[in-house]
């Protein structure tokens, strides 16, 4: 991961693409409340960058984790998220109409949000 581009040095990043707003969560644990809080302090004191804006979201939320995989229900892991970011990344998370949230064996604990207008995705797309 290229870190020049990223702001944050904590258990939270985030940074801007032309299209994208990532957020890398560094850690995990069973308790997905643990997230709300700790993303939105981020978001509160080091992210000067996005400004909420209106429109339709795609957000994808992936999970990855070393040797068994955690018990934490991907639902609550969701709405954590969702809640933390909402006010930096959109307005509210009712804007989001395309949610994905997985979890994958990877090489380090991590946690890895990336949020896009959703004519952003169909651009790509090619919809």
């Amino acid at each position: 991961m290229d870190e020049s581009n990223w702001v944050g040095r904590g258990k939270v990043r985030a940074r801007e693409d032309a299209d994208d707003l990532v957020i890398v969560v560094d850690g995990l644990t069973s308790q997905a409340k643990y997230y709300k809080p700790l993303i939105y302090e981020f978001f509160r004191k080091e992210w000067r960058a996005a400004r909420p804006a209106w429109g339709e979201y795609a957000v994808e939320i992936r999970m990855e984790y070393t040797g068994d995989p955690p018990w934490l229900d991907l639902d609550n892991l969701a709405k954590a998220i969702l809640d933390a970011i909402k006010g930096y990344a959109f307005h509210d998370d009712a804007q989001v109409a395309r949610l994905l949230v997985e979890r994958h064996q990877g090489e380090r604990e991590r946690i890895t949000v990336t949020v896009r207008g959703v004519e952003s995705v169909r651009r790509s797309s090619g919809a």
